[in-house]
């Protein structure tokens, strides 16, 4: 089962040529989630060959302009691709009264149905699947971090034993890969952990933007297969960082080290920084965590299940 991370944009406050704003999406087996919404946005789905049309939830972190200015125009686009399926939008409540307001003032054709919730922090969206966490973050307007947690996967089926144990292959099997118990062909009970491996641990991904250090965050991102954490500056400006209430790499990486984290992209870069400067960040954060990536526009990456 495959859960990819595409960024889709890295820079902070304003776009650069080659540095769209700050944005994210994951494809976790046909469903998108897209995770802020800048400028250029749209320019980079497409570059990918993403459909836009085919996402399903849009996580917002905070209502500053660098992180919600593409949303309008994807609105509407989706309406002009002939979107059928209801959209959900998450984040913090001023988020309703921005899409309400735009659609009004563009007069906005959308032939599709738009929910907006609300985020508060915990458990946001929940299948059987995975869940949706959100974590309030420390910044100059109310923030949220969010990570997809997949839930645990039963152990890998052992055709050896269901067979020693006379349960007649078929949809018998398939009730035990599901967790439930079946009676062999003797009128036994036969329950899942006869014929199972241990579970399966299911995978993480966290997105963290736009926030001052706080070492809670490290317990929020706990166990991330990978995670996107902002690493605004150089630790040279950590107290400018403090002070706009942004992290420099190097705090960034102790928040992956301590999280335990397996793999940290770097994102939200200052604009101040040019693409050979920005190599500093990734030296001052691989000295804390050295499974850090110098995220760039358009770049992927793939989640691998546990064996």
């Amino acid at each position: 089962m495959s859960l990819e991370v595409f960024s889709l944009g890295t820079s902070g406050m304003m776009p650069l040529p080659g540095r769209f704003l700050t944005s994210a999406l994951v494809r976790r087996e046909g469903e998108l989630f897209l995770f802020d919404c800048g400028e250029g946005t749209q320019v980079s789905l497409k570059m990918l060959n993403l459909k836009w049309k085919k996402i399903n939830s849009v996580f917002i972190s905070h209502m500053h302009a660098d992180h919600v200015t593409g949303l309008p125009g994807l609105l509407m686009l989706s309406s002009q691709v002939d979107r059928v399926e209801p959209l959900y939008i998450y984040g913090p409540a001023k988020l309703g009264e921005y899409i309400d307001a735009n659609r009004k003032i563009l007069d906005m054709y959308i032939n599709y149905e738009i929910n907006f919730i609300p985020v508060q922090e915990g458990v946001i969206l929940e299948t059987q699947e995975y869940t949706v966490n959100a974590y309030r973050l420390k910044h100059t307007k109310p923030c949220f971090g969010y990570s997809i947690v997949e839930k645990d996967r039963p152990g890998e089926f052992s055709v050896e034993n269901a067979k020693a144990l006379n349960v007649e292959m078929g949809p018998k099997w398939g009730k035990l890969q599901k967790g439930e118990s079946v009676e062999n062909s003797l009128g036994q009970l036969i329950t899942p952990e006869q014929v199972l491996g241990k579970a399966r641990k299911g995978r993480k991904f966290s997105y963290i933007t736009d926030t001052k250090y706080f070492p809670e965050i490290a317990d929020f991102v706990h166990d991330s297969d990978f995670a996107l954490i902002e690493g605004m500056f150089c630790a040279d400006l950590e107290e400018d960082a403090e002070d706009k209430m942004h992290m420099t790499s190097s705090q960034a990486a102790m928040i992956a080290k301590d999280g335990n984290v397996k793999k940290m992209g770097l994102q939200h870069y200052s604009p101040r920084y040019s693409d050979y400067e920005l190599k500093q960040l990734k030296i001052e954060a691989d000295k804390i965590f050295p499974d850090t990536i110098l995220t760039k526009d358009r770049m992927s990456f793939d989640i691998p299940n546990e064996e």
